[in-house]
């Protein structure tokens, strides 16, 4: 299954997202060339990072065009249609590098809670997690509490020590039992709800642990502009249903 062509996920493939709020269907997203050359991009970014940490490469496709053609590649669309539906704009992507021994750590929290506002509402945003390097428990792998894109915004409290890690706050109470943790071979990908409990661990690891979040919404959304008058989201596909002041490419 490794290195089939993608196309849609299957109807029971379908429902295990609905249910549980992620998905990892264990394939390539992209062949090796293209893989190889986004990695190359990567490695480009973060040569270039200046005084930003290494998990701070945010929307790196605003000042760099080539991502566009990863972003909107067909066999990424046809992955995000099978969720959102044929309307699909692009709201944001993001490099998050954790460096061997010294990478941070990514506190439990919903992505949900973060962009509460810059949408009417909520439930229609995926996020495509494709690994850049293998990303496994040691350094430092997301993970996710499943079912919990169910139970709507949680509450939040103070990390003591936020210079370990990338956020000031944390969901408290997670029992990391309940966690399903998403170690991926490079060049493949997991998927999960914009509402989902997620979070990593610090890189404990010798390896680097890189992955690529290429970020989905439903058309039939609509962003609010004065929630973040400098973000610019893209049209990938279909119809602007609600009328978002979408980049068309």
């Amino acid at each position: 299954m490794r290195n089939q062509k993608y196309t849609e996920l299957s109807d029971e493939q379908l429902r295990f997202y609905r249910e549980k709020g992620y998905l990892l269907p264990d394939i390539q997203l992209f062949d090796t060339a293209h893989f190889q050359e986004l990695k190359s991009i990567f490695e480009e970014h973060l040569s270039n990072k200046g005084t930003k940490k290494s998990d701070e490469l945010d929307t790196p496709h605003f000042k760099d065009d080539r991502l566009f053609k990863f972003l909107l590649h067909s066999n990424t669309l046809n992955i995000v249609e099978s969720i959102l539906g044929p309307n699909i704009g692009l709201f944001s992507s993001h490099f998050i590098s954790k460096e061997p021994l010294t990478g941070r750590r990514t506190p439990w929290h919903e992505d949900s809670a973060y962009w509460n506002g810059k949408f009417d509402r909520l439930d229609k945003i995926v996020t495509i997690w494709l690994a850049i390097d293998d990303a496994f428990y040691e350094n430092g792998c997301m993970g996710v509490i499943p079912g919990t894109h169910h139970n709507g915004f949680s509450e939040y409290a103070a990390i003591a020590n936020d210079d370990a890690a990338t956020f000031e706050t944390e969901i408290q109470g997670i029992n990391e039992k309940d966690a399903v943790w998403f170690e991926l071979d490079a060049g493949t990908f997991s998927l999960h709800d914009a509402r989902i409990i997620h979070g990593a661990n610090a890189n404990t690891s010798i390896q680097r642990r890189c992955g690529y979040t290429m970020r989905y919404f439903a058309l039939d959304m609509k962003f609010n502009e004065t929630a973040a008058p400098e973000h610019k989201i893209y049209h990938c596909r279909g119809e602007n249903i609600a009328n978002n002041s979408l980049i068309y490419l």
